[in-house]
């Protein structure tokens, strides 16, 4: 069959298992999170290095930085996590 060949041409097997599904996905989510925060981190860093000396500024961009930095080390623990089940899971 012509599928097959140009499955076997591209490096695809025919084989799904569901922890391999489900741990892409999981870390495609993670990924797109973590840019997220890293986002959001620059930009309170800019709110930050802007604020001209306001107080309010510098503490609502020190808040966005704490948070930022909570929630990357959240998503880390939160894909060592599940990539650690994931490899288990993969095993039975």
């Amino acid at each position: 069959c012509e599928l097959e060949k140009v499955k076997a041409g591209a490096g695809i097997s025919g084989e799904t298992d569901l922890p391999r599904i489900v741990g892409k996905i999981i870390g495609i989510f993670l990924s797109v999170l973590g840019v997220i925060f890293v986002v959001l981190t620059v930009y309170a860093g800019f709110l930050w290095m802007t604020a001209q000396g306001s107080d309010e500024k510098v503490k609502k961009a020190q808040k966005m930085l704490s948070q930022g930095v909570i929630g990357i080390v959240i998503i880390v623990l939160a894909y060592a996590i599940s990539n650690f089940v994931v490899s288990k899971l993969s095993t039975l």
